[in-house]
């Protein structure tokens, strides 16, 4: 999954794109409110991580901007503005979630996981369908034979976005994005074809199908 993030601290923005990266997401970093609106105009994420302040604004502002636009993904507000009255616009102006400066990175990570297991409909930490079950937290899956089998991380990735994204047609392209952010070197063309025939060696052929022309889907049932 594909996170943005939006922080002007250049130390606190490195710690925290390790620490997110370390967990399986793709993370693309702003560092204003000008390159926020930027990216989200061009790329597809799951949450946002948002500074409320940054050189050239409010991240209240942006967050305003996101929601009147119709923008509906979560947004946990991450500051050092800590008392009740800020949570409070925070939280009545469209953030999902409030944390504040300074944090530990687990409060964190598991606040993120808890929004998007909401987001998606998944309330456990292991993913199940079809037979499959994708553990989160140690990035294994559980075959149909019952046995847990290690995977790679963008293997995990993959079949974890695909997983949270069942009977949906899913574009290379997009899958792609998904599993790279914009500050690494471009990813060869066909990797997602590679990383899917990967998956289904491990899983079998019949549970993520390909539609011609248009991507891949993940059956759920």
């Amino acid at each position: 999954m594909k996170l943005l993030l939006l922080e002007d601290d250049d130390l606190l923005a490195e710690s925290l794109m390790e620490c997110l990266q370390d967990s399986g997401y793709r993370v693309d970093l702003a560092t204003s409110l000008s390159v926020a609106r930027s990216l989200m105009g061009t790329e597809s994420y799951a949450l946002a991580v948002l500074d409320l302040g940054l050189p050239d604004g409010s991240g209240l502002d942006l967050m305003n901007q996101w929601r009147q636009q119709g923008r509906d993904l979560p947004i946990l507000i991450l500051t050092a503005r800590d008392t009740w009255e800020d949570k409070v616009v925070g939280l009545e102006g469209g953030a999902d979630d409030y944390l504040t400066k300074p944090f530990h990175e687990a409060e964190l990570l598991a606040r993120i996981k808890a929004l998007l297991r909401r987001r998606t409909g998944h309330v456990q930490q292991a993913v199940s369908l079809n037979g499959i079950s994708l553990d989160e937290a140690n990035q294994c899956v559980r075959l149909q034979d019952g046995n847990w089998h290690m995977l790679t991380g963008t293997e995990f990735r993959l079949l974890r976005y695909l997983m949270h994204h069942p009977d949906r047609v899913l574009s290379k392209d997009h899958l792609l994005n998904q599993l790279y952010s914009l500050d690494q070197d471009a990813a060869a063309p066909n990797l997602v074809e590679v990383y899917v025939a990967r998956l289904r060696r491990l899983l079998g052929k019949d549970l993520i199908q390909t539609r011609r022309g248009q991507g891949y889907v993940f059956v759920s049932r």
